[in-house]
Order: C-alpha cells, then structure tokens, then sequence
C-alpha cells in the first residue's frame, strides 16, 4: 500500500517513451539510482549497444493523494541537490 511520504524515482530511458518507477527510501538512496541508471545509458552509448538516447528522470513523493515531484527546501530537484548520508 502506497503511504503519504513514499519515494519513487521514475526513469524514462529513451524520451517520449513510458516511465518506470523504483521505489526508494531515502534521498541519497534516490540519487544514487539516478545516477546509477544515468551512468549506464552513457555506458551504452559509448560501447555502442544503443545508438543514441534522450533519457530523464527525476524523483517523486507521494503526498497522501498523488504522485508528485520532489523539492528541497530551496526548491531544487533531486538533480541540483547535494546530499550527503
């Protein structure tokens, strides 16, 4: 069951296509999957398993109704912030 405050990171590895969602439970556990999933598309980029991609990503917390983007404080995404565990 999903809860208020759940985390997923979605993933779309070549844009307009579907996302797919990983669920996550922490912050830094959501940016090194991003920059995991990332890293692995320059990997088949450059080893010439794929010839090119668009890919995007991001992460989202549940609010108790939907899914929606996730924040810091200062407003910035998961992709501008820096955490540290």
């Amino acid at each position: 069951m999903i809860e208020k405050g759940d985390m997923r990171v979605w993933w779309i590895p070549q844009v307009p296509g579907a996302p797919f969602h990983v669920e996550v439970n922490t912050i830094p556990e959501a940016q090194l999957l991003i920059n995991s999933l990332a890293a692995y598309d320059i990997f088949q980029l450059e080893h010439n398993i794929k010839p090119d991609y668009c890919n995007a990503g991001g992460l989202q917390i549940f609010d108790g109704e939907e899914w929606e983007d996730w924040y810091d404080d200062d407003g910035n995404s998961i992709e501008d912030t820096d955490i540290e565990e």
